[in-house]
């Protein structure tokens, strides 16, 4: 009997957290978005210091690597940005030129 009310507990309270989970992860993806948005677009030298890349895989056996690049500006300030893949086999540490973002939003390099 014990069991049983356990359970009619923590079904309903695994599905609250699940679902409180899922709905603030879309806030903050849409708040980031909407940050980037009204970021102003810009353009700055800077020099590729690192690389590294993040593998997922989900339940269903699928899965994918997101990339990331840290870009250093002459002023020695750093920022780490996630990149498209379409991207990120064409820059390799020690690259420099012209870093074009939004916000948190890599929008392109130019190597020079």
């Amino acid at each position: 009997m014990m069991l049983f009310n356990l359970m009619e507990i923590f079904v309903p309270a695994m599905f609250v957290l699940v679902v409180g989970l899922m709905v603030v992860m879309v806030i903050r993806n849409v708040a980031e978005w909407s940050r980037n948005n009204a970021s102003p677009r810009l353009s700055s030298p800077a020099t590729v210091v690192g690389k590294r890349e993040r593998h997922y895989s989900h339940h269903n056996g699928g899965g994918g690597t997101t990339y990331y690049a840290t870009f250093q500006f002459e002023s020695g300030d750093r920022l780490e940005l996630r990149l498209p893949d379409r991207d990120a086999g064409l820059l390799a540490e020690g690259d420099r030129g012209m870093l074009h973002f939004q916000g948190t939003r890599f929008l392109g390099f130019e190597r020079q």
